[in-house]
């Protein structure tokens, strides 16, 4: 089991995400806690998430890495209980930049600590694993426990971003947050 899990700490540990973790992400990019906090709100589909996977991960445009609870096994899998994801986009190779997201997908996992933990281990498999130095990420500005996990892993705020609008046509106020590795 250790050997598929790339990063581990105390809590969760980090692994690749594959194609049967399909039905989890659409499961929960189509919860509303989840949707709200992405500037694109549209409906998940199989369909749309595994084109993701072949356009974008596949191609090494996105790392997208499955959270996974330590105190919890898969009664079906005998492996770690996935949990949620974070990711990194529009990586640049050349100025060794990318963007950072992560969302916690289940219900029962927030407020566990699952994305302070998950935030520290990410950054620092960017900087060791993917050789990057520095991660931008923007967060709406009425989502205070994200904004709080991202200072706590080192991120500060660069820039207020208002009225951005989201694909459901809504408009809200984000801050753009970096984080030099």
């Amino acid at each position: 089991m250790e050997s598929r899990y790339l990063m581990r700490g105390e809590k969760v540990s980090l692994r690749l995400i594959t194609d049967e973790d399909t039905d989890l992400i659409v499961k929960w990019r189509n919860n509303p806690r989840v949707r709200d906090n992405f500037v694109y709100r549209e409906v998940f589909t199989p369909e749309s998430h595994r084109e993701w996977m072949n356009t974008k991960v596949a191609k090494g445009e996105v790392v997208q890495l499955i959270i996974c609870d330590n105190r919890q096994i898969d009664p079906d899998t005998q492996e770690l209980t996935p949990v949620g994801s974070v990711y990194f986009r529009d990586i640049d190779e050349d100025n060794k930049t990318a963007e950072y997201g992560i969302f916690i997908g289940e219900d029962d996992a927030i407020g566990k600590g699952f994305g302070n933990e998950t935030a520290l281990l990410a950054t620092t498999y960017a900087r060791e694993q993917m050789g990057l130095k520095k991660l931008i990420l923007r967060a709406f500005t009425d989502n205070t426990p994200a904004i709080k996990s991202y200072e706590n892993a080192g991120f500060v705020k660069i820039q207020d971003l208002p009225k951005v609008q989201c694909s459901d046509g809504q408009k809200s106020d984000m801050i753009l947050m970096e984080k030099v590795l």
